[in-house]
């Protein structure tokens, strides 16, 4: 018997830092058929609100070190000004969202970094996705909307990579429906010329990947999402895209596809 369909999009906080490209992305997302749900961050705000309060925000290699102060924060800005926010937009648009922390429901287990070269301090790491608590909300058609904040079962909230959240959500739904994730950012998709917005590579297999990485191509920021695709491709996720706001519409075919 031939799954139902299921889309997962994560949004990238450029676009959340403006208005106009998140109410943007909202009327398509708002307006995608079938069943979806939303991840997102929040991590500029965060920083930017973290900043306000007189606390200093520590980046290691772009990833966030999360000591009790900060995760405040976060919970704070994640779970409730950048989620709540697009929750009513999104129910001005007619899409009954509801707003969500791993911890509700019990929907998104994890534990935290284990100390190795750097300690990451509250972060966690995705153990377990309970698939069949939130398809009891889909099958009543909401909509949800998991910020970028898990649990460890014993109280503690961890902070936690909104990609990373994206791809296991996407394996773990699998196992009921066929999953295809949307990674929105600013860009078209993954770009050959960091300087030429028009020159995306449509496909990227795991042998094109290599070779891009050889190329020194693919780097930074672009690695642990990468890593995270094809991690979701080998476990069951029936496709990756990457690309702006509007590969969510049939029109667009200027993205990039991430194929084993």
């Amino acid at each position: 018997m031939q799954k139902e369909k299921l889309s997962i999009v994560k949004i990238g906080g450029n676009i959340i830092e403006d208005e106009t490209s998140l109410n943007t992305f909202l009327k398509l997302f708002s307006t995608l058929k079938g069943k979806k749900i939303l991840v997102h961050g929040g991590g500029k705000r965060a920083t930017h609100i973290a900043s306000k309060l007189g606390i200093k925000s520590k980046l290691i290699n772009g990833r966030r070190i999360t000591d009790e102060k900060s995760l405040e924060v976060i919970t704070m800005v994640y779970g409730g000004l950048v989620n709540k926010n697009m929750v009513a937009k999104l129910q001005a648009l007619h899409s009954n969202a509801i707003g969500l922390t791993g911890a509700d429901i019990n929907s998104i287990r994890s534990e935290k970094r284990p100390v190795k070269e750097i300690d990451f301090g509250l972060v966690g790491d995705v153990k377990e996705i309970d698939c069949t608590a939130i398809q009891k909300l889909i099958q009543v058609d909401f909509t949800p909307v998991f910020c970028a904040i898990t649990h460890d079962g014993n109280g503690q909230l961890l902070n936690t990579n909104a990609d990373t959240i994206a791809s296991q959500v996407a394996v773990g739904m699998s196992k009921i429906y066929e999953t295809s994730i949307y990674y929105c950012f600013e860009l078209n998709g993954v770009l050959r010329d960091i300087n030429d917005k028009k020159s995306v590579i449509k496909v990227i297999n795991s042998k094109t990947y290599q070779e891009l990485l050889k190329d020194g191509i693919i780097t930074d920021g672009l690695l642990p999402k990468l890593e995270n695709c094809f991690d979701a491709l080998k476990n069951g996720v029936y496709k990756v895209n990457m690309g702006n706001t509007a590969m969510l519409t049939k029109e667009n075919d200027h993205f990039t596809t991430i194929t084993l």
